[in-house]
C-alpha cells in the first residue's frame, strides 16, 4: 500500500472483496472518541441512558424510516456507556441490483460515446474508491451525524471515534450468535 502524502498508511477497515451496498446483514459497533461514557452508565447490571444515550437509541430506530428506499430492517441493538452495537439488514433495492449484461454493455457504450452520459447505474469494480451513498457507510455516517448534531444543538460535549467496526453476517447461526 502506498503512503498517504509520503507520511503514513491508512488502510481501509472494510473488506476489499465486499460491496457494502448489497443485500445483507451487518453487525456494527460504533464507539465514542477516547471511549468516553457519553451515553450513560451501568448501575446494578442495568443501563441508565443519558439524554444523549436516549437520542442515540431514537436515531437508530429512525433509520428504516429515513431511508425507505434501501429496505432496511433493524435487528438487535444496544446502547452501552461508550459505544453502540447493532444489526442492520439492507434489503434488495434499486441501488444494489446488478444491471443485466445487456444493460451494462449499453451503459458502457453510451458512456464512451456521449458527453451527456449518465453513470448512475454503473458501479465501479470492488475495492475501488467511489462515492459512498446508499450503502452501509452512508447509513452509519448519517446516524453519527444526527447524534452529533443533536449534541451540538443542545451543547452536550460529544465526539464519535472516527471509524466503526463491521462484521458481515453470512449465516443464520452467526446471526443468532451475534443477536444473543
Amino acid at each position: 500500500m502506498k503512503k498517504f502524502r509520503n507520511l503514513y498508511r491508512v488502510p481501509s477497515a472494510r473488506a476489499p472483496f465486499w460491496d457494502y451496498s448489497q443485500e445483507g446483514s451487518y453487525f456494527v459497533t460504533i464507539c465514542t472518541k477516547h471511549s468516553q461514557h457519553f451515553f450513560g452508565e451501568i448501575i446494578d447490571h442495568e443501563m441508565h441512558l443519558t439524554e444523549l444515550g436516549e437520542k442515540a437509541l431514537a436515531e437508530w430506530m429512525l433509520t428504516p424510516e429515513i431511508r425507505p428506499d434501501m429496505h432496511i430492517t433493524l435487528g438487535a441493538f444496544v446502547v452501552m456507556p461508550n459505544h453502540v452495537h447493532g444489526i442492520i439488514e439492507i434489503g434488495a433495492n434499486a441501488y444494489n441490483q446488478k444491471p443485466s449484461p445487456s444493460t451494462d454493455a449499453m451503459l458502457r457504450v453510451s458512456a464512451t460515446h456521449s458527453e451527456n452520459a449518465t453513470y448512475s447505474a454503473h458501479k465501479p469494480p470492488l475495492g475501488r474508491f467511489a462515492p459512498q451513498s446508499k450503502n452501509l457507510a452512508s447509513i452509519l455516517r448519517g446516524y453519527k451525524s444526527a447524534v452529533t448534531q443533536y449534541a451540538r444543538i443542545n451543547k452536550i460535549p460529544f465526539n464519535w471515534h472516527v471509524r466503526y467496526h463491521d462484521h458481515i453476517i453470512r449465516t443464520d447461526v452467526a446471526y443468532q450468535r451475534i443477536r444473543d
